[in-house]
């Protein structure tokens, strides 16, 4: 979790997210640094909008709960498709998050 954490720190102050940048970050967080980790995450982000992940996550994450309220009132018929509605979410949010964290 700390290298996701890095980048997100790197990327919300500006900075570019690459190996030499995430390097000092989790070693100032006291962290073990793992070059194949950060090499991974790195490669991962290449060409990715985080700005634009992070917004798409954010919705899923509001849309979620709604979809589960809305499944516990009303019939049965009604809860079947709430939960598919909430299964999707849930679906669109993994893929927000895997297109982030590859």
């Amino acid at each position: 979790m700390e290298y996701i954490y890095g980048a997100l720190l790197l990327h919300s102050a500006g900075h570019k997210v690459d190996e030499a940048n995430m390097k000092k970050v989790v070693e100032a967080s006291g962290a073990k640094v793992e070059e194949t980790k950060i090499k991974a995450l790195v490669a991962s982000l290449e060409g990715v909008n985080i700005d634009e992940a992070i917004k798409k996550a954010a919705v899923v994450a509001v849309a979620a709960p709604a979809a589960a309220g809305a499944a516990h009132a009303g019939e049965a018929k009604k809860e079947e498709k709430s939960a598919e509605d909430q299964a999707k979410a849930e679906e669109s949010a993994a893929e927000g998050l895997g297109a982030l964290f590859g």
